[in-house]
């Protein structure tokens, strides 16, 4: 079957995408990405396969801006429609963001059936504004918010696609760590740092116990501006970190990690679940709806991580945090296998499964031993057994 990806720019909605195309390609199907400019540079993904850029636009402006934006709409969906004849799409999937937008429409114009895949806890305005005509939306988490409740049959529990090295860390055992052991640190956030971080974290690490800060060993993503000010923070505090403003071999980062600081993005929160990495997780306060607030959640009530909110996020707390989740050994051990607890590490294979339903003219159903969602009446997604 031929398949088309609609992926926004940013790494939560182009990492996803890349893993659910590695899968198909590896079962034999064609695969064609509907991007934006940001999306055609993100490094790394969708190296062997077909990316077109189209004219999305973005909501806001006043009303210039909406003219501006729905012109380009308009574009964007008579070229995705132009595309289509020529590839012949058995199904389009979504995974979010405004280039996602036409390309969506032009398929719902054309009869082609689509796929929504929603990463976060709370729905998202492109995934809401077409969920009415989708096949099937699938999902990250058990519970997710802003979805109406008619839309309940056509949900399904997937999880978030990871990519294949990422997903092998859980079948890996924990780095062991004991008394004497180097605690090592992995702070990200995110694809262009965080200040915060940049702010909070070598304070927060050179108030710890002597006998844990002694230990510690940091790996820590900066943004540029921030970089040259926190390796003068850890050069002062005495404590070994290797710092760099983005990370290109993320995936061994966190094999050897015994504890992430991180934001609770989407593609993050999957990563970590599906490693088995325990994590204090910092949501974004500026995140549309809350939704790293949200997406933090179930990691949180497992007892894989803590979350602090960034109102509340200081050098002190902080530092309390990582005593209290490193103080014992097996406490931290624990932590990783209640992380690990809630990872779908499956989740590119299981998406794919459910394209291959729809594509071929299928309901979409309950995939293998996940969850099956339901939504409320208020709204949210509550899983029920498949």
């Amino acid at each position: 079957m031929n398949f088309v990806l609609a992926a926004g720019g940013t790494g939560g909605h182009m990492v996803p995408a890349h893993a659910l195309a590695a899968e198909l390609k590896s079962r034999g199907h064609g695969v064609l990405l509907i991007t934006d400019e940001r999306g055609a540079r993100f490094p790394g993904l969708f190296k062997d396969v077909p990316v077109h850029i189209l004219p999305a636009g973005r909501i806001g402006g006043g009303p210039l801006g909406w003219l501006r934006t729905a012109r380009a709409v308009m574009r964007g969906r008579g070229e995705a429609k132009r595309i289509y004849k020529e590839h012949t799409p058995d199904a389009v999937i979504g995974f979010g963001g405004y280039a996602a937008f036409p390309a969506l429409l032009a398929a719902s114009a054309m009869n082609i059936p689509t796929i929504l895949h929603e990463q976060n806890a709370v729905a998202g305005r492109t995934n809401r504004l077409l969920a009415g005509d989708a096949a099937a939306l699938a999902t990250a988490y058990d519970q997710v918010e802003r979805y109406r409740p008619s839309y309940k049959a056509k949900i399904v529990l997937v999880g978030n696609p990871v990519r294949e090295i990422v997903s092998r860390l859980g079948e890996l055992p924990y780095p062991p760590f004991d008394e004497i052991a180097p605690l090592k640190i992995l702070v990200t956030g995110g694809s262009q740092g965080a200040s915060i971080f940049a702010d909070v974290v070598p304070e927060g690490l050179g108030k710890l116990q002597p006998w844990l800060r002694r230990r510690l060993q940091v790996v820590q993503q900066c943004r540029p501006d921030d970089i040259d000010a926190v390796r003068d923070r850890y050069a002062r505090l005495g404590i070994p970190a290797e710092l760099m403003t983005y990370i290109e071999d993320l995936p061994e980062k966190l094999g050897d990690a015994h504890l992430v600081i991180a934001r609770a993005g989407a593609s993050t929160v999957a990563e970590l679940t599906a490693a088995g990495r325990p994590a204090i997780l910092v949501p974004y306060p500026a995140a549309t709806d809350d939704h790293q607030t949200a997406n933090a959640r179930e990691m949180t009530a497992a007892g894989g991580a803590r979350t602090i909110q960034q109102s509340g996020f200081t050098p002190d707390v902080l530092a309390r945090q990582i005593e209290a989740m490193a103080a014992d050994p097996v406490a931290l051990s624990n932590a990783a296998s209640r992380a690990l607890s809630v990872g779908r590490p499956h989740a590119a294979r299981d998406l794919a499964d459910l394209v291959e339903r729809v594509g071929g003219g299928l309901a979409p159903i309950a995939i293998g031993p996940a969850l099956t969602p339901r939504v409320t009446s208020d709204g949210p997604v509550e899983a029920l057994p498949a």
